[in-house]
């Protein structure tokens, strides 16, 4: 193993998983002699860039911190949406290997998405392209579950845990009233409807919503859709539809309100696909109709967290760790599956350049043959990843958690 110091960077959307990961290296790396220092940067490779960065030691001092690390929800170290130059003779590589030089960093380790692990991929192909000693490793992270050559990612099975939890309950609210009623949930998921698809775990041995399930893997027909709704409202009085933000029509164009700007990596910002449905069955059936949009609630909601994403995530990390001792890079840490029932998955890895802007939807045969359903394999998928409850502490009735206000700060 090369003797150097470590940095740990964590970017895109955030999760409740995130922050174990991120103890999980830490740990990993903390009585390592080989290496010194442990810097975090702060909001990802743009914080390194500006040389922000954080003495983890200092802040992370006892086992008290770091547990309290691994519960706090979001990235305690901040995080980017920087794409990085697809020209490998951008100067911007060479400061950022520079930067690594007068940092002395040999080891390099990025949580997040897709986007971030291209972040891993072009700092891998410049490192390998200048003979640079320092080993690279991204470290998956999404609610989104759509990273390729992994089972699944950290941060999926606890807003899949909030998923089903709220539309349990947002069930029970609506079956309150004996009249006619639609209620539209909107979930997030551009590509891959894998959180929309994780509704179906709230349906038990009386509740039988969400009764309709739509995503972006099946092209979506808004006559289909009302004609599946009246169908529904036959049978019952209240019908709960469950939608993925990113539902596309037959000819690829999104079903949402709005979808007039795009982000850095060129993916459409999208808002509405509930609004935009809630209108339609307004205007066509002319039935109580209301949409909720859980936004942000369902990567943030630590309180409601799964045991097994936190531990899976924290493994995760100190994995990423020992093959970096190993001498592996340009590469991401990645679980298999082995069972479902018993769960049980191993630790791998695989080569970043098959991971980073790729894609893993939702198989065809986990969706029913109508387009508005989940099939019980999904569900086999699914329900082991929400599994455990993480115990959190309590204040004035609040949770606790790890001080990040220095997030909050102008910079």
């Amino acid at each position: 193993m090369i003797k150097g110091n470590a940095v740990i960077g964590q970017s895109g959307g955030p999760t409740c998983a995130i922050n174990a990961t991120l103890a999980g290296v830490f740990l990993g790396l903390r009585d390592n002699e080989n290496v010194k220092n442990i810097y975090g940067m702060k909001n990802g490779i743009e914080g390194f860039l500006k040389e922000d960065l954080v003495d983890l030691r200092t802040v992370l001092k006892d086992e008290d911190s770091v547990f309290a690390l691994e519960c706090t929800p979001s990235a305690a170290l901040g995080s980017c949406r920087k794409k990085l130059p697809a020209d490998m003779n951008d100067a911007l590589y060479a400061e950022i290997f520079a930067l690594f030089e007068k940092h002395d960093i040999r080891y390099f380790f990025y949580i997040g998405g897709n986007d971030s692990m291209d972040t891993v991929l072009k700092l891998s192909e410049y490192g390998k392209k200048i003979g640079s000693p320092v080993r690279i490793v991204g470290i998956p992270k999404t609610i989104d579950n759509d990273l390729c050559e992994t089972d699944h990612t950290p941060g999926f099975g606890s807003a899949a845990k909030y998923i089903a939890s709220s539309l349990l309950e947002i069930a029970h609210d609506t079956f309150t009233y004996a009249v006619k009623s639609v209620t539209i949930v909107e979930i997030m998921g551009r590509d891959a409807g894998w959180l929309t698809a994780a509704s179906a775990l709230a349906r038990n041995g009386y509740n039988t919503a969400p009764h309709l399930i739509y995503l972006p893997e099946v092209p979506f027909d808004k006559e289909d859709f009302l004609l599946d709704v009246k169908r529904m409202l036959f049978e019952r009085n209240n019908v709960i539809v469950a939608v993925s933000e990113g539902i596309r029509d037959a000819s690829g164009n999104y079903i949402s309100a709005s979808e007039s700007s795009v982000d850095t990596f060129g993916h459409s910002q999208l808002s509405g696909a509930g609004k935009t449905l809630e209108f339609l069955v307004k205007e066509k059936l002319g039935v109580k109709v209301r949409s909720v949009e859980v936004n942000v609630l369902q990567r943030c909601a630590a309180h409601l967290a799964s045991k097994t994403d936190l531990d899976e995530a924290f493994t995760l990390g100190q994995k990423a760790v020992a093959l970096s001792e190993e001498g592996v890079t340009a590469s991401m840490v990645t679980m298999r599956r082995i069972s479902d029932a018993p769960y049980e998955i191993a630790y791998e890895h695989a080569e970043i350049r098959h991971i980073a802007n790729e894609a893993k939807s939702i198989p065809r045969e986990w969706i029913n043959d109508a387009g508005n359903d989940v099939t019980q394999p999904l569900i086999d998928y699914l329900s082991p990843l929400i599994l455990g409850e993480v115990p959190v502490k309590y204040e004035n009735g609040i949770p606790v958690y790890m001080d990040v206000s220095h997030l909050a700060k102008h910079q």
